[in-house]
């Protein structure tokens, strides 16, 4: 089914059309050429770009190249928030700024970004607004991710400001993770409930409440995926599902690709936009 036959067949259900994009932490250690391609080829309405130490994901231009190319809109960009890339762009608001203007110059309407660290005290006390700040500068949305509680010894070390849940925090617009919310020992499907209209942004994965950030298929782990579909379906979610899997332990030829195609078709027959 091509991408404009399923959005004609959801406008007559008078239903919104939710797209479903490929992040590009689905195919590393691949390149973000490749997640364009395999998107392409495997029928993904579009891609979110996590912002590496690779240039490619750097670079406004080169990105807008590949969009063009591959005909795969760039639907939102992941600020290099992680602790594997704080080397990258530099100073933590750096970071979110410079990912906004990308954004805005791709053509995404929303940049991911996580919850501070505990050691970045000054972002961290001015988090909420200096976000409000950047999203109205460049006319995107910044949504905060929700992360998870980190463990030493057993004991919850509190590595995040204000705190790794954003539910409870003064965010306007949230990304939701269903193999974070796994390791926090959270219902997805039941938190999506409570964010309500500031949910903005999902990331569909899956894991298991053992400590690990897995990012499991869908249905491999503890997290009701399939529920959670159905529900942002159900309630008009005007948002993007960004497939957020791990493929890096594939070992046969073509075997990502049909963990990838697996995953879209999983999401897609949830949301109602095909049949089984």
């Amino acid at each position: 089914m091509t991408i404009s036959s399923r959005i004609s067949r959801t406008e007559n259900n008078s239903t919104p059309f939710i797209p479903v994009a490929l992040s590009s932490a689905s195919v590393y250690p691949l390149s973000v050429h490749d997640t364009f391609a395999v998107a392409h080829d495997l029928g993904y309405d579009g891609v979110e770009v996590m912002v590496t130490g690779n240039n490619d994901s750097q670079s406004p231009q080169t990105l807008n190249a590949l969009s063009e190319r591959y005909s795969q809109p760039i639907m939102a960009i992941h600020a290099p928030t992680l602790l594997l890339t704080q080397q990258v762009w530099g100073k933590a608001w750096t970071k979110i700024e410079l990912s906004a203007a990308m954004a805005a110059e791709v053509g995404a309407k929303t940049v991911v970004a996580h919850p501070p660290f505990r050691w970045q005290s000054g972002y961290a006390e001015n988090f909420a607004e200096g976000v409000r700040r950047i999203s109205e500068q460049y006319g995107v949305t910044i949504a905060v991710e929700n992360m998870y509680p980190w463990r030493v010894r057993g004991r919850e070390a509190k590595a995040y400001l204000p705190h790794w849940n954003p539910v409870t925090e003064p965010y306007e617009h949230v990304t939701w993770d269903f193999s974070h919310a796994a390791i926090a020992g959270m219902d997805s499907y039941e938190e999506l409930q409570k964010l309500g209209s500031r949910l903005h942004h999902v990331h569909l994965t899956d894991g298991t409440p053992n400590g690990r950030d897995e990012h499991m298929l869908p249905g491999e782990g503890t997290q009701r995926c399939a529920e959670a579909l159905q529900y942002l379906a159900e309630t008009g979610y005007a948002g993007v599902v960004a497939i957020e899997v791990s493929t890096r332990k594939v070992k046969g030829a073509g075997e990502r690709e049909d963990q990838l195609k697996q995953t879209l078709d999983f999401t897609r027959m949830n949301l109602g936009q095909i049949s089984e």
